[in-house]
Order: C-alpha cells, then structure tokens, then sequence
C-alpha cells in the first residue's frame, strides 16, 4: 500500500478533497470488485509517480453511499478529478486503463511538469513460466490448470476477464448447472477459480506491444513481461457487415451485445440482423424489453439450433423477413438509426424497415491485431494449431474462439484451455 494515498471517510470529504490546495483524483472503490482491484495497482504507482503534485484518495463507497450518490457515483471503481474544490475532467468508472487514468492527471498539471514527471516512470520486468493473452473462458481455463500446476502464471486481458461469455445473458449449456447461468456470473467463477489457484490478473492492461519470438509482452508501456510459454486466447470479436451507415453509427443505433443494449428498447422496436444460434437467442433475450423484433436473414430457414427456432418463430413479437441483406443503415433527425434498407436477394428489390436501432448478429472474426509475427493461418483467418494446442512459433499455444476447429462453444475454448495448460506443465514439469 503506497504511503501517497489517503484513505478518508465522507466526514473528512470537505478538509481532504475540496478544501484541499493540491489538485485531486478520487477512487471510490468496494470489495468483492475485480474492476477494483485490477486499478488498484494502476492507482498505487501512479500516486508515487504524481503524489508530490496531486493528492491521491480512496474512499470506500458502500460505507460512503450517501456521498457517493450526491456525486452521482453509483458504481465501483468511479475515479473523480478536483480542482480548488470543483470537479473537473471526466469521470472514469468500470475497467479503467492506466493511460486514460494518467491522461486525466496529466490535465490537473502544468504541462511541462507532467512531461519531467512521465520521464520518471520506472519501467518493470517480471519473469514467469506462462503469460496468457485474453481472459475468456479459454484463457482462464488454461490459467486454472496452470496455477494449479504450481506454474507461475499471469493472464492479461485488455478488459475485464469473461470474453464474449461475460457480455452473453444467459449460458443454458454448460455442464453442472441444470439451470440457465447469467453470463457474467459463469465468467465471474471461472476467474475467481484461477485466482484461488494462484494466477495473476493483468485486467484493464493496454498491451503495448508483443514479441512472440522472444516470448515478451508490455503492458501499459511499463511493465514487460517475459515468459516460458505464452497462450493465445484472444477470441474474435464481430465481423462487421460492411454496410454503409454501420461504422459512422456503431453505438448510435448499430449495436453488437443484447446484454449491453437491449435495455435501452423498452417498448421499441429492434432489427436484428442474422438467423444463427447467436442471433435467434439474442432476439428472444431482446424481446423482454423490445415491443417488436424483426429478424433479417439472407437465407430461407433460420440456422439456430432447433430450441431457439421453435421459441423464436413461436413469439408473436418477432416477425422474419427472410431472403433479404441489409444494405444501408438510415439515421434520422435524432443522429441515431432509425431505419434500415434492406434488399431481396431473389427479385433485388429495396424497401425501408422503420425501427429504433439494429443489432448485428453476422458471425465473428479472429483477434489478431496484436501480432505481427506469421502465424499459420485457415482460409478465414484462424490460428492453425496441433492436437496439444501448438502453434507453428516455437512455445506459442493458441486456444478458444481465435483457432480453427469445427465448433466454437464455450465448451470447446474450456477443452482448448484444458490441454494447452497441460501440454504446458508436461513440458516445463509441472
């Protein structure tokens, strides 16, 4: 714990932030928070960084609910800036990154004294035996395994640990639970098993740059770590159509995650584009909140597994306009979508769907961007692998969503994680 942080309690809120001289930044933090504790360390370097020019403060916000909420903080981490007692900057909450944090206390300072601060920054290395990149159900399955094979193991993920899983509303599927499991729980025990094993979370970490051959990966500009073997783990994310209107209104309408989004339908009306396992399921969790959901399919039948189909071409509220591909996405006076051109595939005729926003549900596409080295790759671009998760770079495993196999559950990533940590500990004797 850094003697440059001062953890107060709302009675001292007056004397320690606002009527403080120094600029202030403000960590309302609770237990049990894995966002929390991924800034944590973030927080503790910063404030011997900066701490002789700004006054770093912890206040825990369930003991502190009142001031908390006068400051409109209702989650936790929420990191607060100050200035001769007004509140100044943009408030940080969730996952924070240290670049956005540093950023904002850059704007507290004088400028050339940020500058003759930053070049101060102390540079880390760490050694360990297996770097995991990516925290989904693949990369923490292999981090249980590996803890557990008392192998020094660190999992770093650019966000929060739970991939695609901790962002889906519900896993009907997975084995030992006979009912449905919220998403972001299934991740959230997954990643509590790893801690308890003895692996280590770089959660929130910008990774600045990844040397595959020499087995090194920098986090956050500072801190490099060097590893024995290194896992890829880093899923794929959702391929984007190509339609025009989408990227210029990506958040403005054009949504890729129910779970984040589908809130903001109540009484509304979604379109959803796609008709696979993903779509169809997303569409019967959007459908506790939308008034009306039209479904968009390029082809004639829906290519979800029987359950969801049968559920879904049930529902009065869902309507499917089959054979037809979106084309343009329209905004409407408001700057968010408000209606999409779809196209007939057999006669090529173009009519206009009016609606609230869409959800893009068209498949996925492998997380790559990270390395520049050459992997082996299929025909659409994922990672080839061997029978113990191999690559073709030397001491480079690759597992999850981001390899080529038949199927991608979340129950497969669990089997490619499985074995890559044990074809690991075999080699390194653990």
């Amino acid at each position: 714990m850094s003697d440059k942080i001062t953890y107060i309690h709302s009675d001292t809120w007056k004397k320690e932030v606002l009527e403080e001289k120094r600029p202030v930044v403000v960590d309302f933090y609770s237990t049990e928070c894995p966002p929390c504790e991924a800034l944590a360390s973030k927080y503790e370097s910063l404030a011997e960084l900066y701490g002789q020019d700004i006054k770093f403060v912890k206040i825990f916000r369930q003991e502190n609910r009142q001031l908390a909420e006068s400051l409109s903080v209702s989650g936790s981490p929420t990191v607060l800036f100050f200035r001769n007692g007004d509140r100044v900057g943009k408030t940080l909450t969730g996952g924070i990154l240290r670049a956005d944090l540093e950023e904002s206390l850059h704007h507290l300072i004088d400028a050339d004294r940020a500058k003759e601060l930053k070049s101060k920054e102390r540079k880390t290395h760490t050694d360990c035996d297996v770097a995991i990149i990516g925290g989904g159900p693949a990369g923490v399955t292999a981090a249980i395994y590996a803890a557990q094979a008392k192998l020094h193991t660190i999992l770093i993920d650019k966000g929060m640990s739970g991939g695609n899983v901790g962002v889906t509303h519900q896993v009907s599927n997975y084995p030992g639970f006979i009912e449905p499991q919220p998403g972001f729980m299934l991740a959230h025990y997954m990643a509590e098993q790893a801690r308890t094993a003895g692996a280590e979370f770089r959660e929130a970490s910008d990774i600045t740059s990844v040397d595959l051959n020499r087995k090194e990966i920098v986090i956050d500009g500072v801190d490099t770590v060097r590893a024995k073997r290194i896992i890829i783990a880093t899923g794929s994310e959702p391929r984007p159509l190509g339609v025009v209107g989408e990227k210029e209104y990506k958040g403005k309408g054009v949504s890729y995650c129910a779970t984040c989004d589908a809130k903001y339908f109540e009484g509304k009306h979604a379109v959803i584009i796609g008709g696979g396992n993903t779509a169809v399921e997303e569409a019967l969790f959007i459908d506790k909140f939308a008034d009306k959901i039209t479904v968009v399919h390029q082809f004639d039948t829906l290519q979800a597994n029987k359950t969801a189909q049968e559920k879904a071409l049930a529902n009065p509220n869902i309507e499917f306009v089959f054979e037809h591909e979106p084309r343009e996405f329209v905004p409407g006076k408001n700057g968010t979508v408000d209606r999409v051109v779809v196209e007939d595939l057999k006669t090529h005729e173009r009519k206009t769907i009016d609606c609230d926003g869409v959800f893009v549900f068209a498949g996925m596409r492998p997380n790559l961007a990270l390395f520049p080295e050459s992997f082996e790759l299929d025909q659409w671009g994922y990672i080839r692998v061997d029978e113990e998760m191999r690559t073709n770079i030397p001491d480079v495993f690759a597992v999850g969503d981001i390899i080529h196999k038949m199927y991608r559950q979340i129950t497969t990533a669990v089997s490619d994680g499985t074995i890559a940590a044990m074809a690991i500990a075999k080699e390194l004797g653990g």
